[in-house]
């Protein structure tokens, strides 16, 4: 008799409680290593998760609809003898081993000759929208601070190959769909030529324009700026080795906030190494617009940037292993996004990619799954699997900052690690990958260290996504008002009755949705699919915080005609007052 074999879930990054959407083998069968077991669908990609043993399936230790995390227990494989187990046991997740948020690493010798000093009250690690806010609001408190960061630009991700630059291709896009759209009012536009160039050139300036204007507020705060990449000796000092020369300098602080923020992960079973496999940041370069595309996933980021290549040219096929886009939101949410992009997308629900083969001709792709076509080649795959931290990378077994097996580092309410005197903000403490979040996590951060008391503790962190049309959610969705037990109901106001929406000519996919708590007629949480989505949120996102119920919402006055009063409307129907549409709540005549 072979060897059992534990197989784990694999690293998933920042995911937790991932949806398991699919399992591909039964007990007894054989698996060859880096064949599929089943298939997890996070709000932002979807992926097969492989074996890494060939041999008989024993047993299965989930079932579809189990909610799933990093290290969690799959299956387990008899292999045929020892040595082929040591020859193939993955190396990164030891089996069955608890988390190592308290075991650490060895310190390391840091090698700091002929290395350069500068000394800072505080120092900030990264110049995302997390770092950069912290380090100016250190800076405005009257601290003296060091920012270092790798890349040339402050911004990070979300400003140099992120939310900005993919916001300026949406706009691009937008305006060649409205263009196309007004046709049946009377006004003809000739198809547009795109000149591929100009349309990059467009985003890269809109980038630029920001990142310039971020260097002149840090030198009109007196920020010393230092490029390269932070490790650390000690708890009150890093070496930084420059990205462009060839020196070291030791930065010592008082104290420090660490905003390294976090990388895309990849996926060991699909060959990025192909200049044709493509995530988002090379889809952000537009160097090309393929004839054929396939987004892996439905995701956000994925929809996004199908959406761009879509309107420039390109047939975009969408592979979802579940029964819906994006996971975790609201199915009558998703209705009327999926409605609305029947003809944009080819969505291939309940179907999954089986193999992703590089041939001269193009990425050959097979799939399987309920729905699934004969296989197809594509000119380029877009995979978007998420993001992992950077908690591993810049040497805190050096301190006693406690950090994790997958990089997230542990804060409290202060945004405080266990070192008194170290702060970690954004990606790299978990939670949404946000930069809004980010933001307000660094000017807690920030606070702190000047003797203010400040915690982070939100009501609500807003989500969008910047899709055609937009869906843009706060606070609780159905979902978990349901999983919490909570006494809700829904108020969702269609913008087929909205007479802005109409004569805006975006009535047909539209929807505003709040949930209150039936016990208190407080509001909980909200959600809205419709044109500029994103814009309309602000207000709900105020009521949360706030702790508005439902008459506070209804008896504000809301200007009219606006897309804006639909939240009102919403509030008037579950109020009971609603005018503009048939009261469900209205008294009966007898």
């Amino acid at each position: 008799m072979g060897k059992i074999v534990d197989i784990v879930i694999p690293d998933l990054g920042p995911d937790k409680d991932v949806d398991l959407i699919d399992i591909m083998v039964s007990v007894g069968d054989r698996v060859e290593e880096e064949d599929g077991l089943i298939t997890l669908e996070t709000e932002k990609a979807s992926m097969d998760v492989p074996t890494t043993q060939a041999g008989i399936i024993k047993e299965i230790l989930v079932k579809v609809g189990d909610k799933v995390n990093s290290g969690d227990l799959i299956a387990k494989v008899e292999v045929e003898d020892d040595n082929n187990v040591a020859a193939t046991a993955p190396k990164e997740e030891p089996k069955q081993e608890a988390p190592k948020a308290t075991s650490k690493p060895a310190p390391t010798t840091v090698d700091a000759s002929g290395a350069g000093e500068v000394k800072g009250q505080v120092l900030v690690i990264g110049a995302g929208p997390g770092g950069y806010s912290a380090a100016f609001r250190c800076a405005d408190l009257g601290l003296q601070t060091v920012l270092v960061e790798r890349h040339d630009t402050l911004g990070g991700v979300c400003l140099n190959v992120g939310c900005i630059p993919s916001k300026a291709l949406l706009h691009v896009a937008k305006v060649i769909e409205e263009a196309e759209h007004i046709s049946h009012a009377g006004i003809k536009f000739a198809k547009p030529e795109i000149d591929l160039k100009g349309v990059a050139d467009y985003k890269s300036g809109v980038v630029k324009r920001l990142t310039d204007g971020l260097s002149g507020m840090a030198r009109m705060r007196n920020i010393t700026v230092i490029q390269g990449t932070a490790s650390f000796i000690d708890e009150h000092s890093v070496i930084v080795n420059h990205t462009k020369e060839d020196k070291k300098t030791v930065v010592k602080f008082d104290n420090c906030i660490i905003a390294a923020g976090s990388q895309s992960s990849k996926m060991p079973f699909i060959p990025h190494e192909d200049p044709r496999i493509w995530d988002s940041t090379n889809a952000l370069e537009v160097k090309e617009v393929p004839k054929k595309m396939l987004i892996m996933g439905g995701g956000i980021i994925g929809l996004e940037m199908g959406t761009v290549y879509q309107k420039l040219g390109s047939q975009v096929d969408v592979v979802i292993r579940g029964p819906q886009v994006m996971t975790g939101t609201d199915k009558d949410i998703v209705k009327v996004y999926t409605k609305a992009n029947e003809q944009r997308f080819n969505f291939m629900f309940k179907t999954q990619t089986q193999a992703i083969i590089p041939k001269e001709e193009g990425i050959y792709v097979e799939f399987k799954g309920d729905n699934a076509p004969e296989p197809k080649t594509y000119d380029v795959v877009l995979v978007a699997m998420g993001r992992s931290p950077n908690g591993l990378k810049i040497g805190l077994e050096n301190t006693n900052v406690e950090v994790d097996d997958k990089g997230f580092i542990s804060v409290d309410n202060q945004m405080r690690t266990k070192v008194p005197h170290i702060f970690a903000i954004g990606d790299i403490v978990g939670g949404p990958m946000l930069a809004h979040k980010a933001v307000h996590e660094g000017h807690v951060a920030a606070e702190v260290i000047a003797g203010h008391k400040a915690y982070f503790e939100p009501k609500q962190i807003p989500g969008i996504a910047y899709t055609f049309p937009e869906i843009a959610t706060a606070g609780l969705s159905e979902i978990e008002a349901k999983e919490a037990g909570i006494n809700y109901e829904v108020a969702s106001f269609p913008w087929s009755a909205s007479g802005r929406a109409i004569a805006s000519d975006v009535s047909g996919a539209g929807l505003t949705k709040l949930i209150f708590d039936k016990d208190t007629d407080q509001l909980i949480g909200g959600a809205i699919v419709g044109d500029n989505a994103g814009e309309l949120l602000g207000e709900i996102s105020l009521a949360l915080e706030m702790d508005c119920d439902a008459e506070d919402i209804a008896l504000t006055i809301h200007a009219h005609p606006t897309l804006h009063e639909s939240v009102g409307m919403a509030a008037e129907i579950f109020h009971g007052s609603i005018t503009d549409m048939p009261n469900a709540k209205a008294v009966k005549k007898k």
